[in-house]
């Protein structure tokens, strides 16, 4: 029952600010099967090889130390920020080598970055809960770690992510050469750094209350920081639409009520009661308002003058079918 309740709260919290990063996703949302497969990514691969890293990397601290509490401490505040970010990374780099159609935005960076971290997290957590809370502690401590896990530093591994998912979006959407070539390993460099900056501080406070504490406000200052951002690219993505879609209007392929709907952050909340037509529609206008923007951007780059095209014909075909 312990291990059983253990994996619950690792796992169904983390789904659940999976799906609230989906939802973030306003205008142009990423494929599910993806998605499940970079929380799949965190859970077991990026998780298991931390484990497994972190735990041969401790050994060889300690054969050369000699010392537990400088084990723990380079372990936590070396060792494991470069092995975890590098292996959480990995999986925002397969996206953007192998799936770079659905990579458009600096929020989808963010948001395939978000949901490998939160499948490492729903591992991690589940192993804290069960490892360090039941086992040490009984129920009191398991009941202190979900606590202390899941609400109090529960979207520290998205924040850190979310800084590499940052650095290849801004790869992709630059034509710099050395930005293309930097940006990934800045963006990299900033997850380990500030992972690092975390767990030297957890190390350090002793478990002094006023020093957890404060290390939490940080923590959750960071992360309001992150959220801010988020919601600025959400609008900027928004401006998208009307920029790119108004030749559509124009063209007699949508009508002006239906972009204005398209373009508002919570337009897409109307098809939940219209349909999938509806939906697939909204959809629709977020990825040809990207794919006109990757154009101009980049030009003939992976084929976008025909997903241009194609999507077209598809907003035609469904814009007839949406009546607002």
């Amino acid at each position: 029952m312990p291990l059983f309740a253990s994996i619950f709260f690792g796992l169904v919290p983390a789904l659940l600010f999976a799906w609230f990063l989906y939802w973030l996703d306003r205008y142009e949302k990423e494929p599910k099967l993806l998605l499940g497969g970079a929380f799949i990514w965190g859970m077991v691969i990026a998780a298991g090889g931390a484990f497994i890293i972190n735990t041969l990397g401790g050994v060889g601290v300690y054969l050369f130390t000699e010392s537990e509490a400088t084990t723990d401490l380079i372990t936590g505040s070396v060792i494991a920020p470069i092995v975890e970010e590098s292996l959480k990374g990995l999986a925002v780099l397969i996206v953007f080598l192998f799936f770079r159609k659905e990579f458009d935005s600096v929020l989808d960076g963010m948001i395939y970055a978000g949901v490998t971290a939160l499948g490492f997290a729903a591992t991690e957590n589940a192993f804290y809960i069960y490892d360090k809370g039941y086992l040490e502690l009984g129920w009191e401590g398991f009941w202190v770690l979900v606590v202390v896990r899941v609400i109090l530093v529960g979207w520290q591994h998205p924040f850190y992510t979310g800084l590499t998912g940052i650095g290849f979006a801004v790869a992709r959407m630059n034509r710099n050469p050395l930005v293309k070539f930097v940006a990934p390993f800045l963006g990299l460099f900033a997850a380990m750094v500030a992972h690092s900056f975390h767990n030297t501080l957890a190390a350090l406070s002793g478990g002094e209350l006023g020093d957890l504490a404060f290390g939490i406000a940080l923590d959750w200052t960071g992360w309001l920081a992150m959220l801010v951002f988020v919601i600025y690219m959400i609008r900027r993505e928004g401006r998208l639409l009307p920029k790119h879609l108004n030749e559509e209007v124009s063209a007699g392929l949508l009508t002006a009520a239906q972009l204005q709907r398209a373009a508002s952050p919570f337009g897409s909340l109307f098809a939940i009661f219209r349909g999938r037509p509806t939906a697939r529609f909204f959809q629709v206008c977020g990825e040809l308002a990207h794919k006109k923007e990757q154009f101009e951007l980049h030009g003939e780059d992976g084929g976008n003058l025909a997903i241009i095209e194609s999507l077209r014909a598809e907003l035609t075909a469904l814009s007839a079918q949406v009546r607002l």
